[in-house]
């Protein structure tokens, strides 16, 4: 038999155990509860431009927490007519459209400078809205469809050529957008005499004389953040393990707020 200060022991063991495991279950239940919704809510937006739709989209099948929605504009903006009900996270933009009303661009707005909503842009997109000033300041550039003059400054016709190999180097090691990738090869369409804005954030640049040397960027736009991609055109950028993964890593940081 079991003396009485064994039996005080063995009985103190079995309490401290008891809490031990109370507080562990409590513990794993606020724990459980207290995670983070890391789902991206998407909208990625296509229109006024060719590419390769199949290969596009397993593109974004294969980026794991980023679930979208796939929309196809019909009249160049209408995605932007009411945006009361939006559901997003971050906006996509693939396009390379130009109609849009006033209603559009205050709606536009809207969601960047009271809603907050990421915006990721994309390759052609920089051709958007080529007669509204203020998307050049949105995503921090403007690639000009025609030879222009604006306010006495004379621009030049934006230059392209597709099927071209491109060295990527990235230019800050350190921002989420880029952590992790290391300087990278793609054979994509180079884009040539595009302008910037200033005060940009610059993290992947390159050295091909056939494009400008910026290729992405990100910036603050109202309350959200916004990232420039100039890479993107077919198949080959889409299949690109490096091109995937700054793209899934742009939209997760864009969807913060």
């Amino acid at each position: 038999m079991l003396k009485e200060n064994e039996l005080k022991f063995v009985f103190r063991r079995l309490i401290l155990t008891s809490i031990f495991f109370l507080i562990m279950i409590i513990g794993g239940c606020r724990s459980e509860q207290s995670l983070p919704n890391n789902i991206v809510k998407a909208i990625v937006v296509t229109g006024g431009h060719d590419y390769e739709k199949e290969s596009f989209l397993q593109m974004f099948d294969s980026l794991g927490n980023i679930k979208y929605v796939h929309y196809e504009l019909k009249d160049e903006s209408e995605i932007f007519e009411d945006v009361n009900g939006w559901e997003y996270d971050v906006l996509i933009l693939y396009n390379m459209t130009q109609g849009i009303s006033e209603n559009r661009k205050r709606n536009f707005e809207k969601l960047l400078k009271e809603r907050g909503i990421g915006l990721v842009a994309l390759h052609h997109s920089i051709a958007n809205y080529q007669d509204w000033d203020e998307y050049r300041k949105i995503i921090g550039a403007k690639y000009y469809l025609e030879d222009k003059v604006e306010n006495g400054v004379s621009y030049k016709r934006g230059e392209w050529k597709e099927g071209v190999e491109l060295n990527v180097y990235v230019e800050n090691k350190h921002h989420p957008v880029t952590e992790g990738l290391g300087d990278f090869k793609i054979i994509d369409e180079t884009y040539k005499n595009y302008i910037l804005e200033p005060g940009l954030e610059m993290l992947l640049t390159t050295d091909n004389s056939l494009n400008e040397k910026s290729i992405c960027w990100v910036k603050n736009y109202g309350r959200s953040r916004v990232c420039y991609i100039q890479l993107g055109h077919g198949r080959s950028a889409y299949e690109n393990k490096d091109y995937r993964r700054l793209l899934l890593q742009s939209i997760s940081w864009c969807s913060a707020k």
